[in-house]
């Protein structure tokens, strides 16, 4: 493995691809971008076509099927400030870049590469002083695109002005990079010292990692989370479950296990959103929870941190579990004072694949006289 000395911006310039899927691929980056460097290019076994870092990075022709939305959790609702999102009690959340340093197919966000984005601010000083005036404001998300594509001393200015709010605690920062390109860690000291320089004994810097597969710890991504670590940032993991790449216990077990080993802590698994271009990376939620838990079996108690979460535009809705009629879910964050702790039963539906798609027949409020039976 070696730094990326390439960015391909255009499927017509990769080697590795016949004319014919050339061809046949280019419809599909016409639709959704497609951007990837050599680095990661490299991981890829070319022999198997359903090799699954092929399929995180590499379009598809099911991509163009008619299906979802480009903005499933409708964030625009939270939208506070341009570039700035505030759903929850104590998070906000500043769209910090427009671009990454390579695009997954199964993005969430890909609206923000398919045209110019309003949405992301590359001036982030009226989110900045958004969250100056909200106290209860303690925990910032810097995200995107991908905050690490930035430039080194621009993020430094913009984790400078959060430092400066004495409310503000956490600093978090979602990241492909560590898996895309992690010489984006190692050939820059500046880098490791911005780190050292804000993440506090008392207010850490958190790096939000996204290992998808296993095979993305490379020797460059375990030596790039070392460092981080060493600087004195927290790192978390977090991806979503992705057909035809860790949607299997065992894949995930080993998933698990190796972030806990390495020391980047399994923190959600997310189901797939219904976002626009998605539907072939979709996982039904009956299928994903049966998964998740046999991965459990196969890890120890670090590895078993993460909760199985659909983003939705109400809350963080775990996935508690299923059985032969209901399935169980409970809200893990809540945008809503009244969705808070709740827990919903629903009727069992094998195709579902997001909260939308069930029948909630009963929910209640732990700890209260609350309870709502819904249906029948």
């Amino acid at each position: 493995m070696h730094a990326p000395t390439r960015h391909y911006r255009h499927i017509r310039k990769l080697p590795h691809l016949s004319e014919e899927e050339k061809q046949t691929l280019s419809r599909v980056e016409g639709e959704f971008a497609f951007r990837a460097n050599d680095y990661y290019l490299q991981l890829i076994d070319w022999d198997d076509p359903d090799d699954p870092i092929r399929r995180l990075i590499i379009p598809t022709e099911g991509e163009l099927r008619d299906w979802g939305t480009l903005d499933p959790s409708r964030e625009s609702d939270y939208t506070v400030a341009n570039g700035t999102q505030h759903k929850y009690t104590h998070t906000a959340l500043i769209l910090a870049a427009e671009t990454c340093d390579s695009y997954c197919r199964y993005c969430f966000r890909k609206r923000l590469t398919m045209r110019r984005s309003e949405e992301v601010m590359n001036d982030v000083r009226g989110g900045i002083e958004y969250i100056r005036a909200h106290p209860e404001v303690d925990n910032v998300l810097l995200t995107g695109g991908d905050p690490l594509t930035l430039a080194t001393n621009k993020l430094r200015r913009i984790i400078e002005r959060l430092r400066e709010i004495d409310h503000v605690g956490i600093i978090r920062i979602g990241t492909k990079v560590l898996a895309f390109n992690p010489y984006r860690i190692l050939d820059d000291p500046k880098l490791i010292e911005l780190i050292e320089a804000y993440s506090w004994r008392e207010k850490r810097i958190y790096v939000m990692s996204h290992f998808a597969h296993p095979r993305e710890l490379t020797e460059p991504a375990v030596e790039a989370v070392d460092r981080l670590l060493k600087a004195g940032a927290i790192i978390a993991n977090q991806c979503p479950l992705i057909a035809g790449v860790n949607d299997d216990a065992e894949v995930l077990v080993e998933l698990f296990n190796r972030l806990s080993m390495t020391g980047a802590t399994p923190y959600y698994l997310f189901q797939g959103r219904p976002t626009k271009g998605n539907a072939i990376f979709e996982v039904p939620i009956v299928r994903a929870s049966r998964i998740f838990n046999e991965a459990f079996e196969g890890t120890s108690g670090l590895g078993r941190r993460p909760r199985l979460t659909m983003s939705h535009h109400t809350g963080k809705i775990e996935i508690v579990g299923y059985d032969e009629s209901q399935i169980y879910l409970r809200y893990h964050r809540a945008a809503h004072e009244e969705n808070k702790g709740r827990f919903l039963i629903c009727h069992r539906d094998d195709r579902a694949i997001w909260f939308d798609d069930l029948d909630v027949v009963h929910t209640f409020k732990p700890g209260t006289q609350e309870t709502n039976v819904l249906s029948a």
